[in-house]
């Protein structure tokens, strides 16, 4: 069904290149400081340094940071909103939070903060920043995180007295397009107190620093409009043009230079005073000469001295335009706000199918954050191992240490990041679930990231697909073709017609990475993959990313499960470009091959019978290979086994009967493999039936789904767990004297590895339980079979798959919804707060979830991956 509002037309007119309505959005990072960019240490040290204390005075060298900002596509001009409250000892100008030392779970945003509304082309945009009156208690925070073990919760805000008795303002910042270089803005903030309370508010306005690093040849500048009766000033950059930024009166203008306060940070003599933090020094010590006498500069602010009565509200408006207005401010300013607003309802009434108020509540806010963590995301990184001058030169350890064998990656571009404060930097398998989050309200950019992952500034010459920035070596899940092919699926439903032209592009280059994948991780050339890290971080034993106790070998069945899932990813995309190229069938009759062998060496339905299964426990369980030769079952029962399931596809009596040489080439495979007493699936195949390829064989199928549908095992009155609850009883293995074990751990971490800021040893992820159930609806689909399953296991009670996929669905967004009482269960850590009127309908979609009560965990607004909840709300909508 193709749809036609007014934010459709805009997608529409952006990618025909009619009209450019995603030059400017929210692509400013919430951090920037803490990143591997900007770290120029011997010891690659990220977060101690370039810290928080240091942003304030130090200009970044590779993005920008803000709070509730925008920028144009490469964040040369940038705006955001700064306050003070008169109370705390520094402007608040960037969000807050631990690093990763610091926190006990890792690194931790100390903030409040909700995305409320976004669209595609970003014509409407709202964002609710919660400000207290009280200082914020900085050294507090740091200190009782500090005195927190593993075993504790972390402190959080809420934790603070900062938010009680209604002590704080509510700062929206809303922002409008009027037309794609014609940005409305509008700033309310309500004192939600009964108290008295001053703010001052500075909406910012300043440019990138690329002077002092790149050399660039004409340096921008923001000046005062002297000769205009309006208050506005115009901003001039080389690369981007001409802007006026029209505002209402302020108390005071505020001009600086966004330059690092050499004095302050180095003890060296700086060249003249405007330095970056000259606007904090100048409030916090009420000295404002300096910033108020100067009339140009790269960074400004109107400076609004905000007196407001309890529970008063007070809007200032602005206005960033590429034109000249003669009254920014008319009766159209609030009509054009009026008219996105509508169109903003209409657009999401028209994809969201969620049947309540609640759901479409749900999926409003998880397609806001998804669109708000859009980030430019700049890093060359042989650029930044060589330095760009005096004000950089990297320590020579630099040349052979972190990222140094990735001096092809040059990265300038607009990404989707998991959460623009705790990871503002790409991840390669969780942007691939993004995209089929995306896939729903903006097709084209969905498709454009997955394909930007396989260009050659990049993937690696030899194929590889950079992982994240701490280490673009190690390696995440293959899941890009997997999400290529829903994203496809998805725009295909929404419009009657598929892009074959994207399925081509990105089935030829993602084929470059399925040989770097085969070459390098099947070590043993048996079809069994190694893999390491994948993306689980603490669901193993031992640390998977820094080798196998004993110098062994550890032959993973999820990276099996994983390459299982690639193959037959590969496999669909082929068979659907081959419906219309038929030169096409020959790369699914490989993929097709490939993955019968995957599927052999993982099942070893042969005589030895010595594959991963476990035919005692019904599992399949990692083994570890000594150089004696000796070998091991790792017998922890986690989504690491259970991700076989997740490698199926059925191939349908339609598709075989249009791709004769392709069903010629399965009757071959099927009568060979039958003769050499191997895969079952295979024998099983009957002319003018459907083709069902599924890693796991039926009879192994049955006896999973029991621990997997069990309640004492994986399945939460909220999804699915990562490991068994079984394991509460810890799994202890002893690897040449030496103990390693795990348990059952269903909320914050209480181990250190892989950082200790997340946890895969039994909370609930997202996207995993969406990429389960897409996985039974592939069951469900074979022949039009109606499957019926115990469930839960125990229960005696047998129910459809097609009712289980909706069970487990409805428990993956109850986490989300409020009940009966106003609770949601993401909440419960601090449901007294949410059950206030201005806090009810505020919804967080964070990393990962507990495993017995569905609280939040980890990064707050991971809304990229926790977005899907929105597609499983449309899924089992009528």
């Amino acid at each position: 069904m193709e749809f036609s509002t007014a934010e459709h037309k805009r997608l529409k007119e952006n990618y025909s290149e009619e009209k450019d309505w995603l030059k400017w959005g929210p692509y400013l990072s919430e951090r920037q400081w803490g990143t591997v960019r900007e770290d120029y240490s011997a010891n690659g040290d990220a977060w101690g340094y370039f810290t928080h204390d240091n942003a304030r005075s130090r200009a970044y060298r590779w993005g920008e940071d803000g709070i509730a900002g925008i920028s144009d596509r490469y964040s040369n001009i940038c705006f955001a909103i700064a306050l003070w409250n008169g109370k705390d000892p520094i402007i608040k100008e960037r969000l807050f939070g631990l690093t990763g030392p610091e926190g006990n779970h890792g690194e931790d945003v100390k903030e409040l903060y909700y995305y409320l509304a976004n669209t595609p082309s970003h014509s409407y945009m709202k964002h609710l920043y919660k400000y207290s009156h009280k200082e914020y208690p900085y050294k507090k925070i740091v200190d009782e995180n500090r005195k927190r073990g593993l075993e504790d919760l972390e402190y959080k805000v809420l934790d603070t007295d900062l938010f009680k008795n209604g002590n704080y303002f509510n700062v929206e910042t809303e922002y409008v397009k009027a037309g794609t270089q014609d940005i409305l803005i509008k700033i309310t903030v309500n004192n939600v107190s009964e108290d008295k309370a001053t703010l001052h508010l500075l909406p910012t306005l300043w440019m990138r620093n690329q002077w002092d690093f790149t050399g660039i040849k004409e340096r921008p500048s923001i000046k005062t409009d002297k000769n205009s009766k309006l208050n506005s000033v115009t901003a001039h950059h080389p690369y981007v043009g001409k802007y006026k930024l029209y505002f209402e009166k302020p108390n005071h203008l505020f001009f600086t230079e966004n330059e690092s306060n050499e004095e302050l940070l180095y003890g060296r003599e700086n060249d003249h005073p405007y330095k970056k933090d000259l606007f904090h020094n100048a409030l916090i010590e009420g000295d404002i000469t300096l910033p108020t006498t100067k009339t140009e500069g790269t960074k400004f602010s109107p400076v609004y001295k905000l007196e407001l009565e309890g529970k008063e509200s007070k809007v200032v408006r602005l206005r960033f335009s590429s034109e000249e207005i003669e009254n920014p401010f008319n009766a159209d300013y609030e009509s054009i706000f009026q008219q996105r607003v509508k169109e903003y309802n209409q657009f999401y009434d028209a994809i969201c199918k969620g049947e309540t108020s609640e759901r479409k509540l749900i999926q409003k806010q998880a397609y806001a954050g998804l669109l708000w963590t859009k980030q430019y995301y700049n890093y060359d990184v042989e650029t930044w191992l060589q330095g760009d001058s005096e004000v950089s030169v990297p320590p020579v350890e630099r040349l052979s240490g972190r990222n140094s064998n990735w001096k092809t990656l040059r990265n300038h571009d607009i990404m989707s990041m998991p959460d623009k404060w705790e990871y503002p930097w790409y991840a390669s398998w969780d942007s691939a679930f993004h995209c089929v989050a995306f896939a729903k309200v903006d097709p084209n950019f969905a498709k454009q990231q997955l394909l930007l992952f396989t260009r050659e500034w990049y993937m690696a010459p030899n194929g590889q697909i950079p992982a994240y920035e701490w280490s673009f070596s190690d390696v995440n899940p293959p899941v890009q073709a997997w999400a290529a092919i829903k994203v496809y699926e998805i725009e295909k439903e929404q419009k009657g017609e598929g892009d074959i032209k994207f399925l081509k592009r990105i089935l030829n280059k993602l084929a470059l990475n399925f040989t770097w994948w085969v070459n390098r991780l099947d070590v043993n050339n048996n079809n069994i993959f190694e893999g390491g890290f994948l993306g689980l971080d603490n669901i193993g034993v031992f640390d998977r990313s820094y080798g196998v106790p004993g110098n062994g070998t550890l032959e993973q069945v999820d990276s099996t499960s994983w390459m299982a899932l690639y193959c037959l990813s590969m496999l669909k995309i082929s068979l659907e470009v081959s419906m219309v190229d038929d030169a096409y069938e020959d790369m699914a009759v490989k993929y097709f091959g490939h993955f019968v062998f995957i599927a052999e060496a993982l099942n070893k339905i042969s005589v030895n019978q010595e594959g991963s299964w476990d035919d005692n426990e019904g599992f399949f369980y990692d083994k570890l290979t000594l150089p004696s030769g000796q070998s091991t079952p790792i017998k922890v029962r986690s989504i690491a086994g259970l991700l076989s399931l997740a490698a199926v596809l059925n191939i349908k009596k339609e598709v075989l009967k249009k791709l004769p040489r392709f069903e010629q080439s399965v009757r071959w495979f099927q009568n060979h493999r039958r003769k050499s007493l191997k895969y079952p699936v295979i024998q099983s195949f009957v002319e003018g039936q459907d083709l069902l390829l599924s890693l796991v064989p039926r009879n192994r199928i049955l006896v999973m789904m029991k621990s997997f549908l069990d309640e004492n095992e994986f399945l939460s009155p909220y999804g699915i767990r990562s490991l068994s609850k079984i394991h509460t009883d810890p799994y202890h293995i002893k690897i040449q004297n030496i103990d390693y074990s795990i348990s059952y751990e269903p909320g914050e971490s209480t181990v250190h590895l892989f950082g200790g800021n997340s946890n895969w040893r039994g909370p609930i992820w997202m996207p995993i339980n969406y990429l389960f159930i897409q996985a039974m609806k592939e069951y469900e689909s074979y022949n039009d079979r109606t499957i019926y399953l115990e469930f839960p296991t125990g229960s005696g009670k047998k129910i459809s798959l097609q009712d289980i996929i909706v069970n487990l669905s409805e428990r993956l967004i109850k986490m989300f919804e409020a009940n009966e009482e106003g609770d949601r269960p993401i909440n419960i850590q601090h449901k007294e707060q949410y059950r206030d009127k201005l806090f009810k309908d505020l919804i967080l979609f964070y990393e990962y979830f507990e495993g017995d009560n569905g609280r939040g965990l980890g990064a707050a607004h991971q809304t990229g991956w926790t977005s899907l909840v929105a597609n499983l709300i449309d899924d089992i909508s009528k």
